[in-house]
């Protein structure tokens, strides 16, 4: 079996970003369970990129996807209404993104590729506390190891949070996202946010990638799948050419109401990003939550203080507050008859030049 200071269970921005920035003098075991991609649409907003800003990264071309993205296309189709808002999002390949975060850990960070069956609470032969992962490979072997400190990063549907504490107090969806050739004829936004009260309470989105048109949205957990066929059939109607999909991918989300809807960890495991409950209620943005909790967490641990839980909790009180503030603006986005004054009051919104104003 294998010894090692620190175990990392998921090897998303949070994941990557921990075990990057850890003491490097820590053996650490990295577990990246990273199979389908994510459903995300690929975009890195403004807050994400800030969080890579603050070390000073700059996204290598590699993993840029085309086109670069100016507006946000929004469509109500139940009124239906549409309006143009300025964004500045960087369109990417969001499986490069992450194998690109992963290759910046340093040799000190052992980095598998594997499924975590078991995670159990043990005792060592110095009656010291541990954590013991079994995990299969990616060449199907069964591998045990073992560390006093166990890091959960593993997104909306964390194994490491749902073995060790109970239930987080959250609104949760299933995203549901396919990809399709794009019709070259086709004149449709590069992105689009997109509510059907029918659906969703939350929003779905087409994103642009070269030759690519992608599809999803976030869907209560009951039925999902028809709901995601229901709107997918209504944008078909609306002239999106989505037929034949060249892939399926689905993952958990989450949606933070209260303060109970986080859960930092405790007893040596600690949770960061998705997997304690970070990420955007309103845009479901997660990335720049998932590097902030990591370096709040690098940062509790490197102050020699003994409770560290309590000082990753003083660092990202501020984050919870801020996260949770942005279900007022939910209230706008989702509520359909408050959305319904926005987008017909055009407040914040661009002039499309060549648009009828009776199709805005």
């Amino acid at each position: 079996m294998e010894q090692y200071d620190m175990i990392v269970i998921g090897a998303g921005p949070a994941g990557a970003t921990f075990a990057r920035i850890a003491d490097p003098k820590n053996r650490i075991l990295l577990i990246d369970g990273n199979k389908t991609g994510k459903p995300c649409g690929g975009l890195l907003a403004p807050d994400g990129q800030k969080a890579l800003a603050h070390f000073d990264l700059n996204l290598p071309k590699e993993i840029l996807a085309d086109p670069q993205i100016f507006s946000v296309k929004t469509i109500d189709l139940n009124e239906p209404t549409q309006r143009w808002y300025q964004r500045m999002y960087v369109n990417l390949d969001r499986d490069r993104f992450d194998r690109w975060l992963i290759s910046l850990i340093p040799d000190n960070v052992q980095v598998v590729s594997g499924h975590c069956r078991v995670l159990e609470r043990t005792v060592n032969q110095q009656h010291q506390q541990m954590y013991l992962v079994t995990y299969v490979d990616d060449q199907g072997r069964t591998i045990q190891a073992q560390a006093p400190v166990l890091i959960g990063a593993d997104g909306a549907n964390s194994k490491v949070r749902r073995t060790f504490f109970p239930p987080l107090k959250t609104r949760q969806y299933v995203a549901i996202q396919q990809w399709f050739k794009a019709d070259s004829s086709e004149a449709l936004p590069c992105y689009a946010c997109i509510f059907v009260k029918e659906t969703s309470d939350c929003c779905s989105w087409t994103v642009s990638k070269a030759k690519i048109l992608i599809f999803g949205g976030a869907f209560p957990l009951k039925q999902c799948r028809n709901r995601f066929n229901q709107q997918k059939a209504k944008l078909i109607r609306q002239g999106f050419h989505l037929t034949e999909p060249i892939k399926t991918e689905a993952c958990m989300v989450l949606r933070p109401v209260g303060w109970k809807s986080f859960c930092l960890g405790g007893e040596n495991v600690f949770l960061i990003g998705e997997a304690a409950g970070f990420i955007s209620p309103s845009s479901l943005e997660g990335i720049s939550s998932a590097i902030n909790t990591a370096v709040m967490l690098n940062q509790s641990m490197k102050t020699g203080d003994q409770d560290i839980l309590q000082q990753y909790a003083k660092r990202v009180r501020w984050m919870r507050i801020r996260l949770l503030a942005k279900n007022v603006k939910c209230l706008f986005m989702y509520g359909p008859t408050l959305r319904k004054l926005v987008l017909k009051s055009g407040v914040a919104s661009m002039r499309i030049y060549g648009e009828r104003r009776s199709s805005l």
